[in-house]
């Protein structure tokens, strides 16, 4: 059985496994965030994140101040209840003709006795320099490890997972649907936003990552835990 890493995934690997679709870039349901509103305390927060941002060029930060100052930061702002973000999460996942496994570099997910069980949202932090790999194919590689992880108990036909990948405070999001987890060949359909820099727009990225975090809490989802 073929084993993938998220860390040296190329699509061309991808592609042999997985028949992929990818949409254009557009303004999808997904990311339309009317209908949520944020407490003065999370504006509060937003506030401090950005104020941390602004005046500092976060092109040149190394990944390790980034993520501490704006990623994860947002992140925990988006927490609902038992849904906590978390970081440096090992995953992985064995489909009918492959294994794939790595480690996320964030996760918003169902917590369960201080412990993950369910992945929601995975988190991709882009890594610069020669060893720096593509954020995309990296993604997709933990998007099917996390799909795989909630489609475990139950099995539906069809399983909806959220992520995205960051270059410095700059967010790209993602909604993938994956059919036929346990076929020979799963199909696989990304959607992706437009690109948001968190100094200036903090607030949508949050309320973006509050709808999918509500989709979760609002169902009462539960799924099976990481390995």
């Amino acid at each position: 059985m073929e084993k993938l890493t998220f860390s040296k995934l190329s699509l061309t690997d991808l592609k042999r496994w997985v028949t992929l679709q990818e949409g254009p870039i557009a303004s999808y349901e997904w990311l339309q965030i009317d209908s949520i509103s944020l407490t003065d305390h999370e504006q509060r927060q937003l506030q401090d994140i950005q104020s941390r941002l602004l005046n500092y060029d976060t092109q040149l930060m190394n990944e390790a101040t980034i993520w501490a100052r704006g990623i994860y930061p947002l992140l925990s702002i988006a927490e609902q209840g038992s849904i906590q973000a978390w970081a440096q999460v090992a995953m992985q996942a064995q489909y009918a003709n492959f294994e794939i496994e790595g480690i996320a570099d964030g996760v918003l997910g169902n917590t369960v006795a201080g412990r993950l069980e369910s992945p929601y949202v995975v988190v991709v932090e882009t890594k610069k320099g020669i060893e720096g790999q593509n954020p995309v194919s990296q993604l997709y590689g933990q998007l099917l490890a996390a799909a795989h992880l909630n489609w475990e108990p139950e099995k539906p036909a069809r399983q909806e997972i959220f992520g995205c990948y960051t270059i410095a405070d700059t967010w790209k999001l993602v909604r993938a649907q994956i059919d036929g987890i346990d076929s020979e060949k799963p199909l696989m359909h990304i959607e992706f936003s437009r690109e948001y820099v968190e100094k200036l727009e903090a607030e949508t990225i949050l309320k973006v990552l509050k709808k999918m975090v509500n989709k979760y809490a609002n169902q009462g989802f539960h799924a099976g835990g990481i390995h």
